[in-house]
């Protein structure tokens, strides 16, 4: 998937965007779409490195005119290659067994009879070694960019009301 990006300038001051974005528990809320959030790496009022379970990126904070510019992307990482399935052994066929001798009328009665043959037990199915999980659903694209812009306008929004008292 190629990497998504949003971008936007807010109206409200670094400082307040980075208390929002540098906390790992806000952060999780804002992109819980994209798994379980963990911060990989942060620079002070700029820059905020992220991995979830079906995605990484970051939150780029920049100084303009009357608020912020903010710029989130996300890439989704390359799915790993599905192991090649080991090629089934060769079943070894049995030689066809001879065609037997002419025999007379009478020898046929006379011959010992041979037991008939116990068919062997069938063998076990054999058990199968865990196999690695599933891997997790291929992210979205469309849901993706929804979820970044999303961010973007619950960041940009008020979360109180101005002026008011109580």
């Amino acid at each position: 998937m190629p990497s998504l990006e949003a971008k936007r300038t807010l109206v409200k001051s670094p400082p307040e965007i980075w208390a929002e974005v540098s906390d790992a528990g806000t952060l999780a809320r804002h992109l819980g779409e994209f798994g379980e959030i963990r911060i990989t790496r942060t620079q002070p009022e700029s820059v905020v490195e992220w991995e979830g379970d079906l995605a990484s990126g970051c939150v780029r904070l920049e100084p303009s005119g009357w608020g912020t510019k903010v710029t989130l992307t996300a890439e989704a990482p390359d799915p790993p290659e599905p192991e090649p399935e080991p090629a089934p052994d060769p079943v070894l066929a049995a030689p066809e067994p001879a065609a037997p001798a002419r025999q007379s009328w009478w020898s046929r009665f006379r011959r010992r009879r041979t037991p008939e043959p116990v068919a062997p037990a069938p063998e076990p199915e054999p058990v199968v070694a865990e196999a690695a999980p599933p891997p997790p659903p291929a992210l979205d694209p469309e849901k993706a960019e929804a979820t970044l812009t999303g961010v973007l306008d619950t960041l940009g929004a008020a979360h109180h009301r101005p002026f008011s008292r109580g």
